[in-house]
């Protein structure tokens, strides 16, 4: 495996191939989640798995989001104790439970409890670390969280997967993670690029050269070309991976630069936000991912992140399909001078007036110095209208915020409801 420059041969399978493959896998993946788990015995309960053999058929399935995860999650945690004797603490989406089948849980913010189970490289990010270029026999300074959250686990179980040596480095301690580099000289760092930024400026502060760190894996975070090239002018070649707690690997980054390619285990549409509806390729959308896991087999899971379809095949070789990357958050959420901001709230303020046909909420500026501007398009604006709409958003919102009337059909047609244009240096 070392000597080929791709992890397998499934990332160099023709299209077609990969394709059937995947659609092949579908029935039987949706028959076992109802089978084997109880949400989906529920959400799928009209559904009849044999008719799932192709990405028309797999739009008709309900989008399951991560807030109703969390729902189900915390109805089977009120009820009585047995239902946590059982580790059905998952929302019934697990097909596993406690004991020898699954060594570890963790927890992400809300919490939501996610499956570790035993199979070999479960998050499957022994690809991504691979298209990095870490080999087997390496040592990996391993930076990701090892308590709560899983992405200490994710990568350690994809760096034993392929043959390496990890040290569990964890986050915090700066000085004794740039001793431990110095000392153990590992072949290079996994975590996130704002940690590896701090060691590198702490190393250089110390005078203690780190010559052996030349790769790194980052995820979790932004990840800029400025970034990028701060790392490559000190001799890193960063690369950064897309995953999450529920999925695992779900697209990595090549040599070539160009989007991140989709994992060889998932099946990915982009649905316009808010809809289980497939965009065209090159729409920005929603990233939805079925996984072909089958201890939490996740039927049409919305990530909550925009992306979008890149046209063509990787340079490298690798025949998936790419996507742009991390574009932003479908619910756009976002928090403005402490208070956080949603969607509807944009929608509800939208609806009080008949002139206006769409809107959307642009927060510039600064971080905490931020400015709250509705753009909103209407054909006719009567006197007032602006400072009508200014008090529906203060209303609302309970923040001030401007008010711009444009005409029809000038808004970027993005799906975003909630545009975050602030600076973040």
């Amino acid at each position: 495996m070392s000597a080929s420059p791709f992890y397998d041969a499934l990332e160099v399978r023709p299209p077609a191939q990969r394709e059937a493959a995947l659609m092949a896998a579908l029935a039987p993946q949706v028959a076992h989640a109802k089978a084997s788990s109880a949400a989906f015995a529920d959400l799928l309960g009209g559904v009849n798995p044999a008719t799932v053999v192709d990405r028309a058929a797999l739009a008709r399935l309900p989008v399951i989001r991560k807030t109703e995860l969390q729902e189900r999650q915390q109805a089977a945690r009120s009820r009585a104790a047995g239902a946590v004797a059982s580790g059905d603490v998952f929302g019934g989406f697990s097909a596993i439970g406690f004991g020898a089948a699954m060594p570890r849980v963790f927890s992400s913010p809300g919490p939501i409890y996610e499956p570790e189970s035993t199979t070999r490289d479960y998050w499957r990010m022994a690809r991504a670390m691979y298209a990095a270029g870490f080999r087997p026999g390496e040592l990996i300074h391993n930076c990701f969280s090892y308590h709560f959250v899983p992405a200490g686990s994710m990568m350690e179980t994809g760096a034993h997967a392929m043959g390496c040596t990890v040290f569990p480095g964890g986050t915090g301690q700066t000085e004794q993670q740039v001793q431990a580099m110095a000392e153990l000289q590992p072949a290079g760092y996994i975590g996130t690029p704002s940690f590896l930024k701090l060691i590198v400026e702490k190393a250089a502060e110390m005078q203690v050269p780190l010559p052996t760190v030349t790769k790194a894996l980052l995820s979790a975070e932004a990840f800029p070309p400025s970034l990028r090239d701060w790392f490559a002018a000190r001799g890193i070649a960063g690369y950064q991976c897309y995953g999450t707690a529920d999925l695992g690997l779900i697209a990595y980054e090549t040599a070539a630069r160009e989007g991140l390619v989709l994992d060889e285990s998932v099946v990915v549409e982009i649905v316009r936000p808010g809809t289980g509806d497939p965009v065209a390729d090159g729409e920005v959308g929603e990233l939805v991912v079925t996984t072909l896991n089958p201890s939490y087999p996740l039927i049409r899971f919305g990530t909550g992140d925009l992306s979008a379809v890149l046209p063509g095949t990787c340079p490298t070789g690798r025949t998936n399909t790419r996507i742009k990357g991390w574009l932003g958050r479908a619910d756009q959420t976002t928090k403005v001078r402490g208070m956080f901001v949603h969607p509807k709230q944009v929608a509800d303020i939208a609806k009080r007036f008949p002139e206006v046909a769409r809107a959307r909420l642009v927060v510039s500026g600064e971080m905490a110095n931020d400015v709250m501007t509705l753009q909103v398009e209407a054909a006719s604006a009567p006197e007032g209208l602006a400072a009508r709409i200014g008090d529906a958003i203060r209303e609302v919102t309970k923040l001030r915020g401007q008010v711009e009337i444009r005409q029809p059909g000038s808004l970027p047609n993005d799906g975003k409801v909630i545009e975050d244009a602030r600076s973040y240096k």
